[in-house]
This record gives structure tokens, C-alpha cells and sequence, in this order.
């Protein structure tokens, strides 16, 4: 589900601060870091670490059951013969990472982490497992990396919709079209096909799409709200009510081949927000009480994309379905896909507009964004509906990121061809 979501980057991104002493005046600016600045090319995000520097792991109880449901989903991933060409990941092979599955799924299914908690977690991922840290974002001032990741949310809306326009509804989402070729391997737009057989470079953008109705005919369904219909293409799934009280899933079919350009830093950078409003909340309002601005903003994200109907989502771009709070979406050319990983952040607290709880969990790497380009981002999956959209919208706090790995020498224990490994007895 290559997607560029509404992510709430505010100042730290690619601006300045000033450092202040408690006890003193301003000093010299410095730069902050940049969370969005991309790996040199052929560079990945992990590194291995040492024992010594192993943080104290954790799994949040909400989230327990989801985990090794998500398990499943990446062990269903790597069954597919097209995943073992993303591997070998450093020195962690196809197999390697099938057998690191089935080890994590015996771990958090034993009843021996019910009894003893996280000194047992601990315990068990110190002797059968190694650990890879993200380099996270660059140090602005030297040539060397910071281990920062900054965490931010999405989410599956859920919006009433109709499958014939309307006076009420009128707004659509798209059909993949014809005349859109790429590379089915990969997911890589190549171009437009031409009547006369020729293929044109680039497809059309958004603001083409939408001011010249180029996809007439080709509308899947219809929302009441523009800007509804324009999140559901930033986040890449909804689930819809139609007229007639059936629920309707959508899914990701592809996009057009450009990237993903944020209207919220535009607005800001304009005075049209101030940077405390630049979340979803604010964009909605905003957007509401200015409605004729969205043909200039929302055009300024090229990247537009296109849906089908899709039951048992929604899904990540590894085809899997992703799971509330045990999935998160990185940058795929640089991080690992289906594999295990520990988030050490904030979340937003429940019931609470502002609040922030501490969060360390186990979660597994299953989708990828348009906006997650970077070593220093990553995109925490926060469920559907509004509950979702509340946390997703708050989301914004720095964190460490790791992964796991079973040992090579316990690789053959654990590896099996297809399936989830049933805990031993």
C-alpha cells in the first residue's frame, strides 16, 4: 500500500531551533535533525548491536493477542515465493527470517511469559535471538547517525459512501485505469499508454486528474465530502457505509508514479495554519471553513490513488492484512519486510485529547508509505474508525527502533515450510 499519509510532522522537520540554557540566554542556532533526509543510496537502517546495548524489552498487554495474530500474517508473506527476493537482509537470510517468525511466535504464546513477564521475554531474546538497531535519523552537525525515530499514526476511516453519484454524494474515488502501465513486479508506474500503442512517460497528477475529469467512467464510488475522499487516498483503505447500510471495503490498486507532496507544510508556510494546527483536525477544519481552497492545496500533492474492492483488509504492501497497534510501515528498500521489531516511544493516551503513556511492544514491519523515506520515520498502525483516527491524529513522538533475529545456529530448530510453528509442549 504505497501511500503518502497525512503525517503530522510540525518544526521538527527539516527546520531550525534554537537551543536555550535553562540559566542563560539563546545560543547559536543549530540544525535540528531531519527525520525525512533519505540513506545514501545501497545503505540500510540496521545495525547489529552488541548485548550490552540491548534496551529493557517490553510487550504493552493490550497489544499481546494482535502480535502473534500479525505473526501469522508476515509467516503467510514469507510463504509467498515472490518474498525471497527482498532477502538476504544483511546476514539475515529467507529462511532466517521464516524461522525468526516461528521463534517469536513460541515466545509470546509461551505460558511461561504469562507467568514470569518480561524477565522472561528478556531472558528468551538475549539467548536465542540477536538484535539490529535503526541508525535513525542523521546527526545534522556530523557525518554520523542519531538512533532517533520519529513515530507517527494512521489509520482506516470509515465514511458513508455511494456506489452511483449523487446530488449529496459526489466526490470519487478511482478504478486503477487502463491506460496506467507498470511494472507488475514491482508495483513502478512506467508511464500512460497512448492510443497509437506509445507509452508517455508520466501519467497525469492529481490536479489534472481532478480540473480536467480525465478518469470519467472509471469512478468506483462516490463520497459527500471531498476532503473525506481525499484522506482515504492518502491512507490508502476505508471501509464505507453505502446508502443502503452495507459496509463496503476498499482497498490499495496502485497510484499514478509521483510522490508524495504535504498541503499542511504549504498552508503553514503560507499562514493559513499556525504549526500547532497542522494535524488532521486542524486540515478538516480548515478545510471546511475554506472549502475552495482545496483545488490549490490538495493539487500540490501530485500523488493520486487509485482502489478496488477488497474484504478482509485492510492491507499493507506486503498483501497482508495489518493489525491495530502490531503493525507498523517503513521504508522498504531500506528496513526488512514481515520481520519482528521493538518500538520503544509514546503513544497517545486513551480518553485524552493531549496525553502521551510510555510504549514498548513488539511489532511486526508489514507495510510501507509514500511518505516513509527515511531511516528516521516510521508509521504506527492505529486501527479504524474514529477511536483510530483520534490516536493517529496525536501521534507524533520521537523513539528507538529494533529488530530481532533468531540466531543462525538455531535457524534449523525452528524453520518449517509453511505455517505458523505451534508452540513446544
Amino acid at each position: 500500500m504505497s501511500r503518502g499519509r497525512i503525517i503530522l510532522i510540525v518544526a521538527l522537520l527539516g527546520m531550525w531551533t534554537v537551543s536555550c540554557r535553562p540559566d542563560g540566554p539563546a545560543v547559536e542556532p543549530t540544525p535540528a535533525v531531519d527525520f525525512t533526509q533519505e540513506l545514501p543510496p545501497g545503505q540500510l537502517a540496521l545495525r547489529k548491536i552488541s548485548p550490552g546495548e540491548y534496551p529493557a524489552f517490553s510487550i504493552d498487554q493490550a497489544g499481546n493477542p494482535a502480535i502473534v495474530k500479525a505473526i501469522d500474517n508476515s509467516l503467510q508473506y514469507l510463504a509467498a515465493p515472490s518474498s525471497q527476493g527482498f532477502y538476504p537482509y544483511l546476514d539475515i537470510t529467507h529462511n532466517r527470517a521464516i524461522a525468526t517468525l516461528n521463534a517469536m511466535r513460541e515466545l509470546l504464546s509461551s505460558p511461561m511469559l504469562l507467568r514470569q513477564g518480561d524477565a522472561y521475554l528478556n531472558a528468551t531474546l538475549r539467548s536465542d535471538f540477536e538484535v539490529y538497531q535503526s541508525i535513525g535519523a542523521p546527526d545534522p552537525v556530523g557525518g554520523s547517525f542519531t538512533g532517533r525515530v520519529l513515530f507517527t499514526g494512521y489509520f482506516t476511516p470509515i465514511y458513508p459512501a455511494s456506489l452511483q453519484r449523487t446530488d449529496v454524494f459526489r466526490y470519487p474515488l478511482y478504478k486503477r485505469p487502463v491506460d496506467l502501465v507498470r511494472n507488475d513486479a514491482t508495483g513502478d508506474v512506467l508511464g500512460r499508454k497512448l492510443p497509437d500503442g506509445s507509452l508517455a512517460p508520466k501519467y497525469y497528477t492529481r490536479g489534472e486528474i481532478e480540473a480536467g475529469n480525465l478518469l470519467a467512467g472509471q469512478e468506483l464510488v462516490w463520497l459527500n465530502n471531498r476532503f473525506d475522499a481525499y484522506v482515504i487516498s492518502v491512507q490508502g483503505s476505508a471501509r464505507l457505509i453505502l446508502t443502503d447500510g452495507r459496509t463496503y471495503e476498499i482497498g490499495y490498486a496502485g497510484h499514478n508514479g509521483f510522490e508524495y507532496t504535504s498541503p499542511g507544510e504549504q498552508l503553514v508556510k503560507d499562514g493559513r495554519l499556525s504549526k500547532q494546527q497542522l494535524n488532521l483536525r486542524g486540515l478538516k477544519t480548515y478545510f471546511a471553513q475554506h472549502p475552495s481552497d482545496m483545488d490549490r492545496y490538495l493539487s500540490l500533492n501530485k500523488r493520486f490513488v487509485f482502489f478496488t474492492e477488497r474484504t478482509g483488509g485492510p492491507f499493507g504492501s506486503l498483501n497482508v492484512p495489518v493489525t491495530a497497534l502490531a503493525t507498523i510501515a517503513t521504508d522498504k528498500s531500506i528496513y526488512p519486510r514481515a520481520m519482528p521489531a521493538f518500538v520503544w516511544t509514546k503513544i497517545p493516551a486513551p480518553q485524552s485529547v493531549t496525553g502521551a503513556r510510555e510504549y514498548r511492544s513488539i511489532l511486526l514491519d508489514q507495510d510501507a508509505g509514500g511518505a516513509i523515506r527515511a531511516a528516521g520515520r516510521t508509521d504506527i498502525y492505529m486501527g479504524v474508525g474514529e477511536s483510530a483516527e483520534r490516536l493517529a491524529g496525536q501521534q507524533l513522538h520521537e523513539g528507538k527502533l529494533y529488530y530481532f533475529a533468531v540466531k543462525p545456529e538455531l535457524v534449523s530448530r525452528y524453520l518449517i515450510t509453511a505455517g505458523p510453528r505451534l508452540p513446544r509442549p
